[in-house]
């Protein structure tokens, strides 16, 4: 087959941006937005509202190419809209694609986690199952809240949940039993009653609220500062970190058996901590 009947395809990349720190780009995002001959895409909530993922790099000094184009990915549970959305911004996409350009789509965060990236590149590969897709991965956002608050993500051999707090406060409390550190994202509906149950369990000088971290605007409370959250207007992209002081742990395994020779006693390999 000759490349006028089959030409080369571009290629999708999620470009992972970190959650709002120019400096927290990785090199490999850096260096894929250096190029002029690709296509940036990047997504935002409606017309209205401006694209967090393009105000990354505006701040980073970054200009878009000469070809660039807002999607819209509605904040709905509706899936026929879903759907709609992602398929419309397939449809934009697509021509560049099959055209042979390289289109990136900026993420805030990582790509691969709670982005909208992954809704697009399964429903371009629906359209033309031949695209490559690629990502550069990026900093999570909970990782970074982690390091401005001065606490550990995980040490040894803690456990942890990352979960939505749409699935609401009693859900969150069944977690407690198991983790030791407990991400919640998408806490902007839940607010107030999720400071009311930390303040319930005694793990409010043990958690912190992050908003917009990276973010010029970035806001920062622990502790008992978090009471003061109740009522108030927060932003979709904040989060809690809640560090459970209060597990307890059952037997761990530190090590495993192996037998030398047929017949021999078991001899413990050297003990291995996590």
């Amino acid at each position: 087959m000759t490349e006028a009947e089959h030409p080369r395809r571009g290629t999708l990349w999620g470009v992972s941006l970190g959650p709002g720190a120019p400096g927290l780009i990785t090199r490999a995002a850096w260096a894929a937005l250096q190029r002029r001959d690709t296509v940036w895409v990047y997504p935002a909530r409606s017309g209205k509202t401006p694209s967090y993922a393009l105000d990354i790099v505006t701040r980073a000094g970054l200009a878009p190419p000469t070809d660039h184009a807002l999607l819209l990915f509605p904040m709905t549970h509706d899936g026929e809209k879903l759907a709609r959305a992602w398929l419309k911004a397939a449809h934009t996409v697509l021509p560049w694609l099959q055209a042979g350009r390289d289109v990136l789509f900026l993420v805030e965060g990582d790509a691969s986690t709670y982005a909208t990236f992954g809704h697009l590149a399964r429903t371009l590969r629906a359209l033309d199952a031949d695209l490559p897709v690629q990502v550069i991965a990026g900093v999570n956002s909970f990782t970074a809240a982690c390091a401005d608050v001065g606490e550990p993500f995980a040490e040894q051999d803690d456990t942890v949940a990352i979960v939505p707090a749409a699935y609401g406060v009693g859900a969150v409390d069944r977690l407690l039993h198991d983790f030791d550190t407990l991400v919640l994202m998408k806490i902007k509906p839940l607010l107030d009653d999720l400071v009311t149950w930390l303040e319930v369990k005694g793990l409010l000088a043990n958690s912190h609220f992050i908003e917009r971290v990276g973010a010029k605007d970035e806001r920062r409370l622990s502790g008992a500062d978090l009471l003061a959250l109740r009522g108030q207007r927060v932003s979709y992209l904040s989060l809690l970190i809640v560090k459970n002081p209060h597990r307890v742990r059952g037997e761990r395994i530190r090590g495993c058996l192996k037998k030398t020779s047929p017949g021999a006693a078991p001899v413990a390999l050297e003990e291995v901590t996590p």
